[in-house]
């Protein structure tokens, strides 16, 4: 479609599942985009080569962005080789799910770091370039538990809460240099962090969803080139549900 054309994005966690969907999705709406990984460079790789063979640009960069220097690393990195950075998207995460009498310590923190402070420190960073030029869009990826809770993801929904309370604060901030930071709280996906549900658990979840099926990773990505665009300019602070009403 080309109306990205010209911008730079980086995408968080961008080698495989919705990372992996968005990362194409933007790159063929004409944008250059940077493919974050933190262990699997084979895997960000086969997404730059996807990206490449159909005529896009694209590049994947290493680095832990749960710790500042690999945020800072990663953002700088980015600014340095493009000269701006126009889309941030905050998607890197994990699970760690437990009842919260077995939950270790180590496990709950594990995925705060990763799912809600990597948000922080690479807004943080992209924020910075974006207040120069007057113009931006971060994209936080929560979930619909962090919107409703889910039984068993403590840790998780606490760290997609904070995505929501970080993606509203930072609007406020930064509204009035021109940037836009909104959220996506996809539901049922498939994608490596609901693999290990079974046949049964899928069926039943169909019941809680008014529109009786899961989203796909294209329906989460075209979400998130959709408030990337300048169609969606006036859009920021807002938390948008891809969850088939499953949140409502």
């Amino acid at each position: 479609m080309g109306d990205l054309q010209g911008k730079v994005a980086v995408v968080t966690g961008g080698s495989r599942g919705i990372g992996r969907g968005i990362a194409l999705t933007l790159a063929g709406r004409g944008a250059t985009v940077v493919v974050n990984y933190q262990r699997n460079a084979e895997a960000a790789q086969a997404v730059v080569a996807q990206i490449t063979g159909a005529g896009g640009t694209a590049e994947a960069v290493g680095a832990d962005v749960s710790t500042e220097e690999g945020a800072n690393a990663l953002i700088g990195g980015a600014v340095k080789a493009h000269g701006r950075i126009d889309i941030l998207v905050n998607n890197a995460g994990i699970t760690r799910d437990n009842v919260i009498m077995m939950m270790k310590a180590d496990d709950f923190d594990a995925v705060i770091q990763t799912n809600l402070r990597s948000a922080w420190l690479c807004s943080k960073a992209a924020v910075r370039s974006m207040m120069r030029k007057r113009s931006g869009r971060v994209i936080n990826i929560t979930s619909v538990s962090g919107v409703m809770g889910q039984a068993g993801q403590t840790n998780y929904s606490a760290s997609k809460a904070g995505l929501i309370g970080l993606t509203k604060s930072l609007a406020r901030e930064v509204g009035g240099r021109g940037i836009t930071v909104n959220a996506v709280a996809p539901g049922f996906v498939d994608t490596d962090l609901t693999s290990t549900l079974t046949e049964e658990q899928r069926a039943t979840s169909h019941q809680f969803i008014p529109l009786g099926r899961w989203g796909t990773i294209e329906e989460v990505a075209e979400t998130v080139a959709f408030l990337a665009s300048d169609s969606a300019g006036y859009i920021t602070g807002h938390v948008l549900s891809v969850d088939g009403g499953l949140g409502m």
